[in-house]
């Protein structure tokens, strides 16, 4: 017998087993879901056909679609098929949404991590100017103009704005964490504009940014859209965590 016969393998011929089946199962369906082999909307095969393909139990099977809910990839109805979601950031927002609107501590740290994610999406932003994002800011910029005055209205222009910055970069990944900041920037917005002291020139200048932030992006100038991203944040968000704070001072004092 020669020493290569003898020699033991370095791995088990055998698959190792998950230590959590369902784990397995629902990374495997959510790799399909992200990489397109199921569109949005498209049915998943039935739960015991899930089963059988994996060579897992039903209830492992029901176990695994249970986490893709849970995540907001799959939508699912009792005795109906469960269907892939549009992959997007409601789950995130939904977290923020809370951690912001549980204290003004927790608001200061979102709109901090707003302003570090956001100059490094501005910078790639103008790095790969993706049409569809150069085309939703153009618009947002246009709607805000319309909005002004309107608080309402002006926020969901400003959210749109950003989120088309995202979409810019081409990046599946960053678009979903800017969708899932949308409670976030909400928030501040709205803060921003219930100022008592804002005049139509606060509005304008808020609008100038960001046309100065859209012309920087559509020219490719990466570090003059970093740089007026962190101008923006300056301006505007400080001002408003500045009303939060007053707020929350008033709010302490009652």
């Amino acid at each position: 017998m020669t020493d290569l016969q003898t020699k033991k393998p370095l791995f088990s011929a055998k698959p190792a087993v998950p230590s959590r089946l369902a784990d397995a199962v629902s990374d495997a369906i959510a790799a399909a879901l992200f990489d397109g082999r199921i569109a949005p909307g498209e049915p998943l095969p039935p739960e015991g056909e899930i089963a059988r393909e994996f060579g897992v139990s039903r209830p492992i099977a029901r176990e695994a679609l249970r986490q893709l809910t849970s995540a907001g990839l799959v939508s699912t109805q009792q005795g109906k098929v469960a269907r892939a979601k549009e992959i997007n950031g409601e789950p995130l927002e939904k977290i923020y949404g809370y951690a912001v609107r549980s204290s003004l501590e927790r608001l200061q740290e979102a709109n901090e991590m707003r302003r570090v994610i956001e100059a490094g999406i501005a910078r790639l932003a103008a790095q790969r100017r993706h049409k569809p994002g150069l085309v939703a800011m153009e618009r947002a910029l246009a709607d805000m103009r319309d909005g002004l005055g309107d608080p309402a209205a002006f926020t969901e222009a400003d959210i749109l704005f950003h989120l088309g910055m995202a979409v810019a970069t081409g990046n599946l990944m960053i678009r979903v964490q800017m969708e899932g900041m949308r409670s976030v920037q909400r928030e501040v917005s709205e803060l921003f504009s219930r100022r008592s002291n804002r005049t139509r020139a606060d509005w304008s200048a808020t609008i100038d940014r960001h046309q100065a932030l859209f012309e920087a992006i559509a020219a490719g100038n990466a570090d003059l859209a970093e740089q007026k991203t962190i101008t923006h944040f300056e301006a505007a968000d400080i001002a408003s965590l500045e009303v939060a704070d007053e707020l929350g001072s008033k709010g302490g004092e009652a």
